[in-house]
C-alpha cells in the first residue's frame, strides 16, 4: 500500500519510537531518525530522549487497541496536543510538502506533530494497518505497508517462530 509521507514514513517513525521503549538511548532516537532521514537531521539530547519516551507511551495504545473508536479518539487527542496550523514547507531543498509543526520549531515538537499526523493518516487510510506482533510474548507495534494488508507479525522471525511452533504442535497431535 502507498502511503502519503505522513501516513507512511511519519506513521513508522511513531512505530518505531514506541518500539524504541522508554529506556532508548538518545544515540538510539538519533540513529533512528537518521535512518527514516527525518529532516532537518538534529542530534537528540538527553532531555529530549525523555519527552519522546512519554510520547512514545502517548502513541503504543493506537497500535495495541484495534477497537476503531478508541483509535480515532486517542489519535484525536494526540492530534490536539501535537499539532499546530498545518502549512506547506520548502525546507532543505525538498519539493513542497505538508508540515503540522514549523521546522524552525524544537525537535521534540516537531515529532509529535509529524506522528500524530502520521497515525491519523495511517488511520483513516486502513486502521487495519496499524498492528501489533500475533506472536505471544511479543509486543513490538508496525505499520503494515505490503500489498496485500495482511500482515500479523513484525517480523519474519516472529512469523517463523509460530508457523514451527503451530507445525510441531500438529505433528504433535498426529503422532501422539
Amino acid at each position: 500500500m502507498q502511503f502519503n509521507p505522513y501516513g507512511g514514513v511519519a506513521a513508522q517513525i511513531a512505530a518505531d519510537l514506541v518500539n524504541a521503549g522508554p529506556d532508548a538511548a538518545p544515540r538510539t532516537l538519533t540513529e533512528l531518525l537518521v535512518t527514516h532521514d527525518y529532516r532537518p537531521l538534529m542530534t537528540v539530547e538527553p532531555a529530549e530522549a525523555e519527552r519522546l519516551a512519554a510520547w512514545a507511551g502517548r502513541l503504543r495504545p493506537v497500535f495495541l487497541n484495534d477497537d476503531l473508536r478508541f483509535r480515532v479518539d486517542t489519535v484525536n487527542a494526540l492530534l490536539a496536543s501535537a499539532a499546530s496550523l498545518p502549512y506547506i514547507s520548502r525546507h532543505d531543498g525538498r519539493p513542497p510538502h505538508l508540515h503540522f509543526a514549523h521546522e524552525g520549531s524544537p525537535l521534540v515538537q516537531r515529532l509529535r506533530a509529524y506522528t500524530a499526523a502520521g497515525l491519523a493518516h495511517a488511520l483513516c487510510e486502513d486502521a487495519e494497518r496499524i498492528g501489533v506482533c500475533g506472536r505471544e510474548g511479543c509486543d513490538t507495534v508496525y505499520i503494515d505497508t505490503s500489498r496485500n494488508g495482511r500482515r500479523r507479525f513484525c517480523s519474519t522471525r516472529c512469523a517463523n517462530r509460530v508457523h514451527v511452533a503451530d507445525h510441531r504442535g500438529r505433528l504433535r497431535t498426529i503422532t501422539g
